[in-house]
């Protein structure tokens, strides 16, 4: 495969999955992915463990937030400490010198994200950086399109994934699809 690898399987991802599901409440503080005009990320819920700062967003507008890389840990990354060891571990394993973003994104049944590429602004265009799906739930049905390759991340699965090309996800599985995503920075 060229636009998946699978970094690692049977990472034991219950701690964390336990507390997002016992604090409902981190989704969609800062909906920065899932509002903007055109977003393709509109059906999912997201917490930010670490993102850009969200008061350099002005008058509503997110591209600012959406464009910058500068990020710092947000509240919910202290709610849910179950996340940093299995980031840490990952960083280890993949030799990553620096973590950008952490989103825990969640996609009810039937949900779908919709075909985009991750290539537009400097955040994204950084050859240094990479993204890593850690499965906290995944179930069969749960499908990631990119280019002409179709993954089921299963719970417990890392995987690293080349966002620069066009992609898609439709969860057709009987329960919401959660995933910790994580940009990490590499030597290039």
């Amino acid at each position: 495969m060229r636009h998946f690898q699978q970094i690692a399987q049977g990472v034991d991802v219950l701690p964390l999955l336990h507390a997002v599901q016992r604090n409902e409440h981190l989704f969609n503080v800062h909906r920065f992915r899932t509002t903007f005009a055109g977003t393709p990320h509109g059906e999912v819920d997201d917490i930010l463990l670490r993102f850009s700062d969200p008061t350099i967003a002005k008058d509503g507008d997110t591209a600012a937030v959406m464009a910058d890389g500068n990020c710092v840990w947000h509240p919910a990354a202290a709610a849910l400490p179950q996340a940093k060891p299995i980031i840490l571990d990952l960083m280890r394993r993949v030799e990553a010198y620096g973590l950008d973003r952490v989103v825990i994104t969640r996609l009810r049944p039937g949900g779908r994200i919709l075909p985009h590429a991750d290539n537009e602004g400097a955040y994204t265009a950084d050859p240094e950086r990479a993204r890593y799906h850690i499965v906290l739930q995944g179930l069969p049905g749960s499908l990631y399109h990119a280019g002409n390759e179709t993954v089921c991340m299963r719970t417990g699965d890392v995987y690293w994934f080349e966002a620069r090309v066009m992609h898609s996800v439709e969860n057709n599985s009987a329960d919401d699809r959660i995933h910790l995503l994580a940009d990490m920075r590499l030597m290039p």
